[in-house]
């Protein structure tokens, strides 16, 4: 069944109570391809406050109704989801890479990461329920049940514009809440895509609601109108402590998932081939720009010339370009304004005495002069405190610190304020164990890259990286919804005192 989506749409809508409808704002700003500047993407006209307010209102109105639908229906919507998108991934992972950059086999791993998503929160609807609980009084019977929040906001950034949609989506869904969803605007045109497949797969009108607009109006009104229950946010520290507070304020639920600066530690007894494989995978892939990417190389000192030696040859043999081009391994930045700020990062890196291995500028010549292509960069002899080491890049940038010995990497790995995603390499089964229990992440991979993660597993990070309920798995359904404790007395009479 064709959707009023489906078509390619120069101008990018808001979806509210059902309908597509155009914005009604003043402001109004134009997507290009980031590899290649003559290809425009359409252009987005961004809501005003009170088209936000109406999708809030459309959420309400629908919401009763979502709530009183059984679970195993909710959940059978979200399957439908699932075969949709699984039949349309390659149209799909084409609009992710013409507008987010990434390469095609990434934007592919991305949106089947969402549809495993979907197929596991779809089941989980089945077994969403309570416990029951022993009572200390006789003739009672004590249990739980879970029931929906209302109305709550999904806020969602570009870099992963299919997969973290879905995974703040689809649990909000089967826990029987209706939607708000705020998109990143300059991924508007892949939300579509994705929230027309939820409308292809029937569900009713109001249920699910996309407005596209800046953080200073949408945003903004999700966090502070009354009528929303509950925010999940993704997206950079200084916007998520704001929607952390404002939610505080008028005691909601939020959930903040924000930076990383996740270190990789190589020991000295590693198996050096794959820790380097790894170790540029987890840097360079998706140009940098994730949450897990591994932005810290914490290698023993006895190894770190081979290791810096062989990332860099790595490095070299990476083909940059437009995502869609056959053998293209990393693809661009994502907008003019990620650029500056990687650009600006690679000069502090120089300016602080890091010793650049390679890369460190922006590519320019032929076909690089239309896109925002910046080289795969490794700093080494980088020391813990400065920013490039401590501070979030988003961008294809490695910075190698140099340690003693165990113990000092550990001290480095943890010494930054950020807590999401870690890796270590070696073959010490009690080193393993003691990276484990002391490292401040909330992932933590052995012999594997920081970046990995599976739908049936939490996501979510310590420290600054987070706050809120973890997102993903069993435990997503916590945050979207409520546990209620019901007593039934079924004595037939009056009791006599009271057990409290």
């Amino acid at each position: 069944m064709a959707t009023s989506a489906e078509i390619h749409i120069a101008q990018a809508k808001n979806y509210i109570n059902g309908k597509w409808t155009d914005s009604r704002g003043s402001r109004r700003v134009e997507r290009r391809n980031p590899a290649d500047s003559n290809d425009i993407v359409g252009s987005i006209t961004l809501a005003a406050r009170d088209e936000a307010r109406a999708a809030i209102a459309a959420a309400s109105a629908a919401f009763p109704a979502w709530k009183r639908t059984s679970s195993i229906i909710r959940g059978k919507l979200i399957m439908k989801v699932a075969q949709i998108m699984s039949a349309r991934i390659n149209e799909l992972a084409a609009q992710l890479t013409r507008e987010e950059g990434k390469t095609l086999s990434e934007s592919k791993g991305e949106i089947q990461r969402s549809i495993n998503v979907l197929e596991f929160i779809a089941g989980e609807a089945r077994t969403l329920g309570g416990e029951v609980l022993p009572s200390e009084l006789p003739k009672n019977f004590a249990y739980t049940v879970r029931v929906p929040l209302g109305v709550v906001a999904c806020i969602t950034p570009w870099n992963f514009p299919v997969a973290i949609p879905v995974w703040k989506i689809a649990p909000a869904l089967v826990g029987g809440n209706a939607v708000v969803f705020k998109p990143a605007t300059t991924t508007a045109f892949t939300a579509t895509m994705v929230v027309s497949m939820f409308e292809e797969a029937g569900l009713p009108p109001g249920v699910l609601n996309m407005v596209v607009g800046a953080g200073s109006d949408v945003g903004d009104e999700l966090v502070t109108n009354p009528a929303v229950r509950a925010i999940s946010f993704t997206g950079s520290n200084e916007v998520g402590s704001g929607v952390y507070q404002g939610g505080a304020n008028r005691g909601v639920k939020v959930q903040c998932e924000m930076g990383g600066k996740n270190p990789v530690v190589v020991l000295a007894d590693a198996d050096l081939d794959l820790a380097v494989a790894s170790t540029a995978q987890g840097a360079f892939g998706s140009t940098g720009q994730r949450c897990t990417a591994t932005s810290r190389a914490v290698v023993e000192e006895s190894i770190a010339d081979e290791f810096v030696s062989r990332v860099r040859e790595a490095a070299s043999r990476l083909k940059v370009g437009n995502g869609a081009e056959p053998g293209v391994t990393m693809g661009p930045i994502v907008d003019e304004k990620q650029l500056s700020t990687v650009l600006e990062y690679l000069e502090i890196g120089r300016q602080e005495g890091a010793t650049l291995v390679c890369g460190g500028s922006k590519l320019s010549g032929g076909p690089y002069d239309r896109g925002l292509f910046v080289e795969p960069t490794i700093f080494d002899h980088v020391r813990p405190t400065m920013r490039i080491a401590t501070e979030e890049i988003f961008g294809p940038v490695l910075s190698v610190i140099r340690v003693k010995n165990f113990e000092e990497a550990m001290r480095v790995a943890n010494g930054v304020s950020f807590g999401l995603s870690s890796a270590i390499y070696t073959r010490d089964a009690s080193r393993i164990f003691d990276f484990v229990d002391e490292i401040e992440s909330g992932i933590v991979h052995i012999n594997s890259p920081t970046t990995g993660g599976e739908a049936h597993v939490p996501f979510g990070g310590m420290k600054a990286t987070g706050v809120g309920q973890r997102e993903m798995g069993t435990v997503a359904l916590d945050f979207f919804t409520e546990l209620k404790a019901v007593y039934v007395d079924y004595t037939g009479s009056k009791r006599e005192g009271n057990l409290y």
